[in-house]
Parts: C-alpha cells; structure tokens; sequence
C-alpha cells in the first residue's frame, strides 16, 4: 500500500530523496481519485525498484497543495533528486503514467 505523508514526513521522505518519487496529491472525495489509486497501486508494484510513490491528502494537509499550486485532484507530482519536476493531472491511463515517469528515470 502506498504510504500516506503529510508536510511532517515530507522533507525527509521526497525532498532528502535522491531518487525518483511520485507524489499522488488526492482527496476522499475524488472520484477520479478513487479510479487512480489501484493504477497507482499497480504501478508501486512493477516500478518499485526505480521510483518511491506516496500519497498527499489535500484535505488533511492544505499547506502541501498550495505548496506546489495544486488546484485539481488527482495530481501527480513526480519530483527527481527532491524537486518537482513534472506533473501529471487528472485521470491517466497506467501505461500514460508509466511513460511519463520514465522520462524522468
């Protein structure tokens, strides 16, 4: 299961990482949420040795979102070397997903 992190854990977990992290920046509430999270859930799986995926909870941890101008969930912020790099939003197909993190491999 993918970790949840709030601004506590964020430091230490993405921005001390030298590696790839893709942060799932989501809501309870969000349906499109609810459709992603298995894809991402299956993706943890195939891509755990080259990327470390977390979640963020917009609803318990406002100051994250607005951090990095989240304005719609789902987003995907993938950072490298603890910086965002890239951002997916919205609903995407796995293999769109996938494609697109290795970019940044």
């Amino acid at each position: 299961m993918i970790k949840v992190i709030t601004s506590n854990d964020f430091k230490n977990e993405v921005e001390d990482n030298n590696g790839v992290v893709v942060v799932d920046f989501f809501a309870q509430w969000c349906g499109p949420c609810k459709m992603l999270a298995p894809v991402l859930e299956n993706l943890n799986e195939e891509m755990k040795n080259q990327v470390k995926f977390l979640k963020v909870d917009i609803d318990k941890d406002i100051n994250l979102a607005e951090k990095f101008g989240i304005t719609s969930v789902p987003t995907m912020v993938v950072f490298k070397n603890g910086k965002p790099v890239d951002a997916i939003m919205g609903f995407r197909p796995k293999d769109m997903i996938k494609a697109q993190i290795e970019n940044h491999l």
